[in-house]
């Protein structure tokens, strides 16, 4: 089983997260990037999907903030990932209601913890080194 999660698309995806870069998949039928990742290309169903590792830039497609009870407000955020995807995520380093539709975003991957793996989240791009 454990040979499994590391060599499923996921467990691929995750050993990026750990290396610091964020992967995606482009299916080799059309071109089309792919995330989140799976075996099969989404509409196509093509299989032959290759991996690649994105720049890191982004644009912010859509954000609002959420407010859980006795905790600070949360950014989530749509980001339109330069190299044709679009991801969930959160803008970090940054007040929540300051970040802006069309805002230029890089990622940085938080280095997750025992309970949760490693998973991307992004800063402003003009504060991001």
């Amino acid at each position: 089983m454990q040979d499994l999660k590391q060599h499923s698309p996921h467990g691929i995806y995750l050993e990026h997260c750990r290396k610091g870069e964020l992967a995606y998949q482009v299916s080799a039928g059309d071109g089309r990037a792919v995330f989140y990742p799976r075996i099969s290309a989404p509409g196509t169903g093509h299989t032959n999907l290759q991996w690649r590792v994105s720049k890191g830039l982004g644009t912010v497609y859509a954000t609002t903030v959420v407010y859980y009870k006795n905790e600070p407000p949360l950014n989530v955020a749509l980001i339109d990932v330069d190299e044709g995807f679009r991801m969930m995520s959160r803008v970090e380093d940054i007040d929540p209601m300051q970040v802006r539709i069309g805002m230029r975003v890089k990622v940085k991957m938080h280095p997750g913890d025992e309970k949760q793996p490693p998973y991307p989240v992004f800063t402003p791009a003009e504060a991001a080194s």
